[in-house]
C-alpha cells in the first residue's frame, strides 16, 4: 500500500445521500463539507473515526475497501499473517474463537494470531512511562483516530502524544522478529483509521493492510467459507493475556496495572464522540493535569464502524469479558511470561507528524454578515436547534466562513423563506389569474366588438328606412286606431333596435383613449346632474383626492360613471336605498368607487357582469352592453374595475361597489 496522509478512507455515495446533517452532527473533527446538496468527507481532514458511517441511515457512506490488496498478498509466495483485534468477540457473536480462526486459515493465512499479546506489550510500555519522569504529561495513542485528531486539529500537542505503537504494529513487530522481515502482516479489526494507520509515513511498513471484520465478512462469503464444515484451530503463539480486554473502556488501563484514582487525577479516561475533544482541549488549557490521558474516540474498540454485529454495547462487552476471562483461566502464565520477556526489548517506538488543518476563524463582522444572511437579525433568532448538523448557529455561521456548510442548511430559515415564496407564489397566481380572466375578456370584447361594428352597420339602414317609412304612415290621418296602434308598436320596438344599435356602436367604437389632464370630482359632480334619481334613492358623495387632475379621457369616463349610475339606481329603483361615490388616490393612480344599498350581486352570475350581453333586467330594459363598454373603456385606460358585493343580509349590509382604478398619467400603471 502506497502510504498517504490523507488517504480517503470514506467517500459519499451522491445518489443516496438525502442531506439529512446526521453525519455532520457526528463528525468530531468537522470534516464534511455540504456543496450543492451533498455532504462530501473532506480527506484532509478526516481522522477515520467512522461516526458518519455508523449513523448513515441510506447507507451513503463507502469505506475505502482493501479486500483487493489482501487477496494479491494471499496470491504471493511469502508467508501471510492475519492479526485479530481483541474486539472480535463483539462481531462474531455465537461463534467460537477456534472456528473463527480456521475460517480465517481457509483463506490462506499462514498464521492467525491475536493482538491481544501486542496489547500486553504497550501496556507494559506505558507502565514505564508513567513510572518515569513526573514532569512528562501523555496523551496515549492506541486509538489512531485520536492520533489524526491531534496532529490535525491540535498540532502543538503533537509533541505531547505517548511515543508508543498500537497493539496492532506490536503485534507485527513481534511477528516479525519470530517469522521474519519477509512476513507479510493483515489487520483485521474494527476500526476504519487503521486503514491510515497502517499507511503511515511514521511507520516503517510494519503492517500492510488493515481490513474491518465487515471486509473480512466479505471475503468469507465470497470464498463459499462455511464455518460448519472448517477446521478448528487456536490462535498462533505468542498468545495474550490481559490484552484482551483492551477493546473495551479502560482495557489499557487494567492491562497496564494502571488505575485511574479520582483523588489524584494523574490518569483520566474519555471516550466518545463528545467527551474526547473536550478532554483533550483540557488537557492542553491545563484544566486538566493528569499525567496520562487515554481517550478513544469510539465507546471502546467494541463500538468500531467496522462492527457489523447490530447487538447493544453491553452484549457486545460481555462477549469479549466472558472470552477474556476463558482465556485467562487456560493460560500459560510461564509461556507468557518467557514470551514477554523475549519482546522486552522490542523496538515499539513511534513518531508523530503535525498535519495542521485548523482553517482561519472569521472576524466578528463576517460572523454577524453570514448570520444575518441566514435570517438571524438578533440574538433571538439564533434558535440554536441543531438542524443543521452544528450545535449552535454561530458554530454553522464559523462553518459557512470556512467553506465547510451552506447557508440553506438552516432549516428555520429556509422554512421562512419557503413561506415567503409560498405567499409570492400565492399573490403572483393570483395576479396571472386574474391576468387571465382579464385576457380571456379581452378577447370577448375585441371579438364583439368586430362583430358589433359589423351589426351596427349593416342593420343601422334599413331601420332608419322602417322608422321613416312607419312616421309617414302615422301621419295619415285616415287610418284606424287598430292599424295605428300595431305601427306605434313597430316604432317603439325600431327604436328600441336602434337602441341596441347605437350601444353596438358605442361598443365598437372602444379603441382609442384621448387623454387630456381632468378633473376627477368635476367629472363625477357632471355625470351625476346628468342622470336624474328615483325619489326614493339617496346620493351621496364624497372626494378625498389629494390632486384631483388626471389624464384619461374624460366623455369615455363619463360613459363608465353613468353605466355605473344607472345600473345602481336600477338596483334599488323598488327599495330605495343611497348611492354612494367616493373618490381617492395613492399618488400614481385615482380611484372611484360606486356602491349602492341594492340586495347585491348573486355569486353564481358575477363572473358574467362583464360579458356583452348579459343582463338581468327585464326584456326591453337593458341591452346587456353597459358593463361590457364599461370593462373596455377602462382596460383602454390601462386600468382596473372590480366589485364586491354581498346578498346576504346575516352577513351586513346588503349590496355592491365597483371599483375603478385609473393610472393617473399615461404610461403609469
Amino acid at each position: 500500500m502506497t502510504p498517504s496522509p490523507n488517504m480517503p478512507l470514506v467517500k459519499t455515495i451522491s445518489e443516496r445521500c438525502r442531506v439529512c446533517y446526521t453525519c455532520i452532527r457526528e463528525c468530531p473533527a468537522k470534516a464534511i463539507r455540504v456543496a450543492e446538496g451533498q455532504a462530501h468527507v473532506l480527506d484532509e481532514r478526516c481522522i477515520g473515526c467512522g461516526n458518519c458511517v455508523r449513523v448513515c441511515s441510506q447507507n451513503a457512506k463507502r469505506v475505502l475497501t482493501n479486500i483487493n490488496q489482501v487477496r494479491m498478498l494471499l496470491g504471493g509466495q511469502t508467508p501471510v499473517a492475519a492479526v485479530i483485534a481483541p474486539s472480535f468477540p463483539a462481531e462474531f457473536a455465537g461463534m467460537d474463537h477456534a472456528t473463527l480462526v480456521g475460517m480465517i486459515r481457509t483463506l490462506g493465512f499462514d498464521y492467525v494470531n491475536e493482538v491481544a499479546f501486542g496489547a500486553d506489550l504497550v501496556a507494559g510500555r506505558y507502565r514505564k512511562l508513567l513510572d518515569g519522569s513526573a514532569d512528562r504529561r501523555y496523551i496515549a495513542t492506541t486509538c489512531p483516530a485520536i492520533i489524526r485528531f491531534v496532529e490535525r486539529y491540535h498540532p502543538e500537542m503533537v509533541d505531547q502524544l505517548a511515543p508508543v505503537v498500537s497493539p496492532m504494529v506490536a503485534t507485527a513487530r513481534a511477528l516479525k522478529r519470530l517469522h521474519g522481515d519477509g512476513l507479510r502482516i493483515v489487520f483485521i479489526g474494527p476500526c476504519i483509521a487503521k486503514k491510515a494507520e497502517a499507511a503511515s509515513n511514521s511507520l516503517n511498513d510494519d503492517v500492510d493492510v488493515a481490513i474491518t471484520f465487515a471486509e473480512l465478512r466479505v471475503m468469507l462469503l465470497k470464498e463459499g467459507v462455511d464455518p460448519s464444515t472448517v477446521q478448528a484451530s487456536a490462535f498462533d503463539p505468542p498468545h495474550g493475556g490481559l490484552g484482551r480486554v483492551f477493546a473495551i473502556n479502560g482495557g489499557m488501563l487494567q492491562t497496564a496495572g494502571v488505575a485511574e484514582d479520582l483523588l489524584t487525577g494523574h490518569v483520566v479516561t474519555a471516550e466518545g464522540r463528545s467527551s474526547f475533544p473536550q478532554a483533550i482541549r483540557a488537557f492542553e488549557n491545563g484544566d486538566l493535569d493528569s499525567r496520562l490521558l487515554e481517550v478513544l474516540c469510539c465507546n471502546g474498540c467494541i463500538m468500531g464502524a467496522g462492527v457489523t454485529n447490530e447487538d447493544g454495547y453491553f452484549a457486545r462487552r460481555n462477549r469479549v469479558s466472558q472470552y477474556a476471562r476463558q482465556q485467562a483461566e487456560a493460560l500459560d502464565a510461564d509461556r507468557w511470561r518467557a514470551a514477554m520477556t523475549d519482546m522486552a526489548d522490542l523496538d515499539l517506538n513511534r513518531r508523530f507528524v503535525a498535519n495542521d488543518q485548523r482553517l482561519a476563524m472569521p472576524s466578528r463582522e463576517q460572523i454577524t454578515r453570514i448570520l444575518q444572511d441566514m435570517g438571524k437579525q438578533r440574538a433571538e433568532d439564533e434558535l440554536n436547534c441543531g438542524a443543521c448538523g452544528y450545535d449552535t448557529c454561530l458554530e454553522h455561521a464559523i462553518a459557512i466562513h470556512k467553506g465547510l456548510a451552506e447557508t440553506d442548511m438552516c432549516l428555520p430559515n429556509t422554512i421562512e423563506r419557503i413561506k415567503a415564496t409560498m405567499t409570492e407564489l400565492t399573490s403572483t397566481n393570483r395576479e396571472l389569474a386574474e391576468t387571465r380572466e382579464q385576457l380571456i375578456q379581452s378577447e370577448k370584447l375585441a371579438s364583439m366588438g368586430q362583430l358589433a361594428a359589423g351589426i351596427a352597420h349593416e342593420v343601422n339602414n334599413p331601420l332608419s328606412v322602417v322608422l321613416m317609412y312607419t312616421h309617414l304612415l302615422l301621419e295619415d290621418e285616415s287610418l284606424d286606431e287598430k292599424l295605428r296602434e300595431d305601427l306605434r308598436m313597430v316604432v317603439d320596438q325600431a327604436g328600441r333596435c336602434r337602441k341596441i344599435v347605437g350601444g353596438l356602436l358605442d361598443f365598437a367604437r372602444q379603441n382609442k383613449v384621448v387623454r387630456q389632464p381632468t378633473d376627477v370630482r368635476e367629472t363625477v359632480d357632471h355625470a351625476l346632474r346628468m342622470l336624474s334619481h328615483p325619489d326614493n334613492v339617496c346620493v351621496s358623495v364624497r372626494h378625498d383626492l389629494d390632486d384631483p387632475i388626471a389624464e384619461i379621457d374624460r366623455d369615455q369616463i363619463i360613459q363608465v360613471l353613468t353605466n355605473l349610475f344607472t345600473n345602481a339606481f336600477a338596483a334599488m329603483t323598488e327599495a330605495g336605498g343611497t348611492l354612494t361615490v367616493r373618490t381617492g388616490d395613492d399618488g400614481a393612480a385615482v380611484r372611484i368607487e360606486v356602491s349602492d344599498t341594492g340586495p347585491g350581486i348573486p355569486s353564481d352570475i358575477l363572473g358574467k357582469i362583464f360579458d356583452p350581453f348579459f343582463t338581468t333586467k327585464q326584456i326591453g330594459k337593458g341591452t346587456g352592453l353597459g358593463l361590457a363598454v364599461t370593462y373596455g373603456i377602462v382596460k383602454m385606460h390601462r386600468g382596473d374595475i372590480a366589485v364586491t358585493t354581498n346578498t346576504n343580509p346575516g352577513v351586513g349590509p346588503t349590496g355592491a361597489t365597483f371599483a375603478v382604478t385609473l393610472p393617473r398619467i399615461e404610461g403609469d400603471v
